[in-house]
């Protein structure tokens, strides 16, 4: 925290100030991009909505200002999954780092660090959908006019490529802090509510066998980051 900065705002606040003050600092032809990672069930798209919709308040923005995009579209679909060496595993740790188009991110990231010219068109991301368990393509768009981009996901602050390159090229990187069993217990009753197992009982296998891998993974190979973000 800066000496500047109110120690009464909380997290939402003061990045989105942060932010604001950082776009102030950028040309017109500019984007601000930011990547908030964590490890499963810190609370990343909580905190990537809440700020992209805090940066749109004090823009005066109708949401096209600040957008937040979730990592989830890069999913491989299940059809790809069941393509690999060892299907059943690759399913079974869907969420893993391989189970993921690592490089169509990446494309993505580098895309919308170009230049915004008199005729930049709208990008599009990919979204996921839980109904049908796999990404759907070109489903977000990100128009000109959304000069801030706010990624997140599990990998965007990993050493390896490609999750590397993309972080390289974010103007800042975010990490929330969660006491793991806060997220175990996010990640129960996720998954149960959302279907993806049937009881609390098979939710607390998922995690220990998939999730929590995951969340080693990331806590073991994560990059420096501009910000540590306490999770709650």
């Amino acid at each position: 925290m800066t000496a500047s900065t109110p120690k009464s705002l909380d997290h939402v606040d003061r990045l989105a100030l942060k932010i604001q003050a950082l776009n102030k600092t950028k040309d017109a032809t500019s984007r601000i991009l930011i990547g908030v990672s964590g490890i499963p069930g810190s609370g990343k798209s909580t905190l990537g909505e809440a700020v992209a919709a805090r940066l749109n308040k004090l823009a005066g923005s109708d949401g096209q200002f600040a957008v937040c995009i979730p990592m989830d579209g890069y999913h491989l679909s299940r059809a790809q999954l069941a393509a690999m060496p060892d299907p059943a595993t690759a399913i079974h740790r869907r969420g893993a780092a391989f189970t993921f188009d690592g490089e169509g991110f990446y494309r993505l990231v580098k895309y919308l660090r170009e230049p915004l010219i008199a005729d930049s068109v709208a990008v599009y991301a990919p979204s996921f959908d839980h109904a049908i368990k796999d990404p759907v393509a070109d489903d977000i768009p990100i128009l000109p006019a959304s000069r801030i981009v706010i990624f997140e996901g599990l990998y965007l602050s990993l050493n390896r490529e490609p999750w590397s390159l993309a972080a390289a090229l974010m103007d800042e990187s975010w990490f929330i802090d969660v006491d793991r069993e806060i997220a175990r217990e996010r990640l129960i009753k996720r998954h149960v509510a959302s279907g993806i197992v049937p009881d609390v009982a098979a939710a607390k296998h998922r995690i220990d066998s998939t999730d929590f891998l995951n969340a080693d993974d990331i806590m073991e190979n994560r990059l420096p980051v501009d910000e540590l973000v306490p999770g709650s």
